[in-house]
């Protein structure tokens, strides 16, 4: 009987100290870890990065067609300076803008 409530009041302790032990340790670990709900970026970030890839999909978009319907024929029309000089020229500036966009310091 005696072994019993010794084996009893064993078995509280060991429980009773695990709970502290467990309770202890994770509010320990919450004060040590900050949350942190800051974005990466700002929403000017966001916008110029929207930007630049709008820009650059805009480059591309110019960039389609030029040839011809018959694979016979010659098109001059795949030369146009749309094709040559506008498109690429937008699609490095899109790319700069979201460069731009990524490497912005943002202010809080």
């Amino acid at each position: 009987n005696r072994l019993e409530l010794f084996y009893d009041f064993l078995s509280i302790l060991l429980i009773k100290n695990t709970l502290y032990l467990l309770l202890t340790s994770s509010n320990k670990l919450m004060e040590n870890q900050k949350i942190n709900n800051d974005f990466a970026f700002s929403k000017k970030n966001y916008i110029l990065i929207i930007a630049g890839v709008l820009i650059t999909v805009l480059g591309y978009v110019l960039m389609i067609g030029g040839g011809s319907d018959n694979p016979n024929e010659f098109s001059y029309e795949l030369f146009s300076v749309t094709r040559i000089y506008i498109a690429p020229i937008l699609i490095l500036v899109g790319l700069g803008v979201v460069g731009w966009g990524i490497m912005k310091k943002s202010t809080n």
